[in-house]
């Protein structure tokens, strides 16, 4: 799979800050750092303001300024080219109309032309999660001429592994990447950059959990440790 991802444009979408870093973060370093690709990520919400009952942003103004200054911290640690990141309501994106979402998709699209595209799964417990699958599902309808040949959902731990067990759209991996230890180390030092995520042992995204998660789909194939996806659409 490295091998056909090999040297192309690829879109990282994702919802909150760190998102681009916990299902995925060690892929994306190898494919950008072994593999000749150039990542964006796109971070649609900005991720905090929903610990208040009510969004209030200039109450969460200097957490959000550091929110901030840590996804770029995060991003140097993964390689990431670049990283766009945008404002909508935290853990509210289903009081934003779809259509606005999707507008951030094409753009982003457009301006970065991207063959490839990773982001949530759609079956996540996270509300925030499922609106940006949808709106990238919506935003890369397979017509001529687009620029999108191929989509992989991603798991989201303290996400996804949470959803009900007779929930519908499970997370049902079918693609595995192997990944390295220095993806896997990257990972971990990118995700420690979030001050206000980053979390101790047993929680899913201590750094343990997050090694044991990817020792876990290793033995699954065979690897040291691997990063598992969903692969929703390819065109060849």
């Amino acid at each position: 799979m490295y091998e056909l991802l090999a040297n192309k444009r690829i879109l990282v979408v994702v919802a909150h800050p760190d998102d681009e870093i916990l299902g995925l973060g060690a892929t994306m370093h190898d494919l950008i750092h072994q593999h000749g690709c150039s990542i964006r990520a796109v971070i649609l919400g900005e991720g905090i303001t929903s610990r208040s009952d009510e969004r209030d942003r200039e109450k969460w103004a200097k957490e959000l300024a550091t929110h901030r200054a840590n996804i770029h911290s995060a991003a140097a640690a993964i390689g990431y080219e670049s990283v766009g990141i945008y404002d909508f309501p935290d853990n509210r994106f289903d009081s934003v109309a779809l259509l606005d979402i999707v507008k951030v998709v094409e753009k982003e699209k457009q301006d970065f032309q991207p063959s490839v595209i990773f982001t949530h799964h759609g079956g996540d417990t996270n509300i925030d999660h499922r609106r940006t699958f949808e709106a990238v599902i919506t935003g890369t309808r397979p017509m001529r001429g687009e620029v999108v040949r191929t989509i992989f959902a991603f798991e989201t731990p303290s996400s996804t592994e949470w959803q009900a067990f007779n929930y519908p759209n499970y997370f049902q991996p079918n693609v595995y990447f192997g990944v390295s230890r220095a993806g896997i180390d990257a990972k971990i030092k990118a995700m420690e950059s979030y001050e206000f995520e980053r979390r101790a042992f047993p929680h899913p995204r201590s750094p343990e959990a997050l090694e044991t998660l990817a020792r876990r789909h290793a033995v699954t194939v065979g690897a040291d440790y691997a990063e598992a996806f969903m692969l929703i659409r390819a065109i060849a």
